[in-house]
């Protein structure tokens, strides 16, 4: 008897995380375009109608830009977009530091850990989690410094010398 793989399809996850809320959303689509990633992105926005800025922290994706809004809807609703956010990279290689990817993490281990048939199960399975972890106000305790950051991360940050 012989096993070979078949491999069903494939699925993103755009996840978002509000830590000190404990609250998370996640939007599974069928690909990670650059229009995925602009109309995901306008889902969360839409959620905060009274927010002035949302500050956002993500890493350095190709599809991660501004841009991919005016690539995505008119002029005039990529800048309402923009205008609402403040974007924050991770460094390169320092994904690490994106409390996203920790709840990624927790949603690979506690809902992904085996073969799901098809993407509407898939994001059922991912709405009970979410809904679940949001109950349940789980947050993630971070606990990395500024000056951990500048210690760590020390090539990053200029050398103010007096003088």
């Amino acid at each position: 008897m012989d096993y070979e793989y078949e491999r069903n399809g494939t699925a993103n996850l755009f996840l978002w995380f509000e830590p000190l809320a404990g609250q998370r959303h996640v939007k599974v689509t069928d690909r990670r375009t650059t229009c995925d990633f602009a109309e995901a992105l306008r889902d969360l926005i839409d959620r905060y109608p009274t927010a002035e800025k949302i500050v956002l922290v993500m890493d350095n994706l190709n599809t991660h830009k501004p841009a991919s809004f005016y690539g995505t809807f008119p002029p005039d609703e990529a800048r309402r977009l923009i205008d609402r956010l403040e974007i924050h990279y991770t460094p390169k290689h320092g994904s690490w530091l994106n409390m996203a990817e920790t709840e990624l993490s927790v949603l690979s281990k506690q809902c992904l850990n085996r073969r799901i048939p098809d993407q509407p199960t898939l994001a059922a399975e991912v709405a009970a989690w979410e809904s679940a972890r949001n109950t349940a106000r789980c947050r993630v305790d971070w606990q990395f410094t500024t000056h951990d950051a500048r210690t760590k991360l020390k090539r990053l940050y200029p050398s103010i010398q007096p003088g």
